[in-house]
């Protein structure tokens, strides 16, 4: 089967390409290389696909380029990309998180309903919800998004329903909870913590370390993709995906200094707008209708996010 993936370079694009491609699926990927950051870690995380003769990577940005072309033969749509971060989404760069995060997924629904898509899986995130006292989080919960970027990321949402709902797109959302492990972002507090600690210097964690996050491997978010595409009868839905690894984002850091030599510094900042205070997803629909059962613990997942940062650090990207 004919797959697209967008944002095939990033983090959770990759993988999932790779496991798409590991069940046999054809996958077009298509990435803009957009300067949030360095290129060099995109192509790092491609390496193993462009040697996939069953993968075809389009360099493009999804606004202008040609979607009647690009959707021929497609069957698949797992909408990855996005313009990622909570703190860069205000002031005059929300212009980018409307185009990127807003604008483009209208624009791939458009093109979804003049074709006959089997699944059109969007990815979304768990700042739809806020800085809510509702704890744990699920899907009947109001959403007050925090942030521009989650207020971005609902109102896409919002698009994939309403195309569901108006033209008969099978459109799933899928909100992902602090997703992390090999080829996370350089943005997310993990990766900084860690890269902090290859370069030997200290970490910084905004606000007092009190804050708590659901963190989710990312092998337990690529499953839950592949899921939705093995289940019928679920157009229109939008799922939770947590880890059940919610812990203080400053024990976190503990975990992390206690898997280097040495000591670490630690040093807190202060709060950036946007910032929740605490997530914790409730993800029991997801287990009861896609079978959703996350099983990499924290321990585990930050000992292989750890190497593979080693290895990457050592290999293409200087500090």
């Amino acid at each position: 089967m004919k797959i697209l993936v967008t944002g095939a370079a990033g983090f959770i694009g990759s993988h999932l390409a790779e496991k798409l491609l590991a069940l046999g699926h054809e996958v077009v990927g298509i990435d803009v290389f957009t300067s949030y950051y360095s290129r060099k870690i995109k192509e790092y995380n491609l390496i193993n696909l462009r040697i996939n003769s069953k993968f075809t990577f389009i360099e493009a940005d999804i606004a202008t380029v040609d979607l009647k072309t690009l959707f021929q033969g497609v069957k698949i749509v797992f909408h990855q990309a996005a313009q990622a971060g909570v703190r860069a989404s205000w002031g005059k760069d929300f212009n980018v998180y409307l185009k990127d995060n807003l604008e483009v997924t209208q624009k791939l629904l458009e093109a979804a309903k003049e074709v006959s898509l089997d699944n059109f899986v969007y990815a979304s995130s768990s700042s739809v919800y806020g800085d809510t006292e509702l704890l744990p989080m699920w899907e009947r919960n109001l959403p007050k998004p925090y942030s521009p970027y989650g207020v971005s990321k609902l109102a896409a949402e919002h698009l994939c329903y309403l195309y569901w709902k108006n033209y008969g797109v099978p459109t799933v959302s899928l909100r992902y909870f602090t997703v992390y492990g090999p080829r996370q972002r350089p943005d997310m507090a993990f990766h900084k913590f860690i890269r902090a600690l290859i370069f030997g210097k200290p970490i910084e964690i905004y606000g007092d370390g009190e804050q708590t996050r659901d963190f989710t491997y990312i092998s337990d978010i690529v499953e839950a993709n592949i899921a939705v595409i093995e289940k019928k009868g679920i157009e229109g839905e939008v799922f939770n995906l947590g880890g059940g690894s919610r812990i203080f984002l400053k024990e976190a850091a503990a975990l992390i200094v206690a898997s280097f030599p040495g000591s670490a510094q630690v040093v807190y900042g202060g709060k950036q707008k946007g910032d929740v205070r605490h997530t914790a997803a409730d993800f029991s629909k997801a287990k009861e209708i896609l079978g959703y059962n996350p099983k990499v613990t924290i321990q585990e997942g930050l000992k292989n996010e750890i190497a593979y940062l080693k290895k990457l650090y050592q290999e293409v990207v200087l500090p």
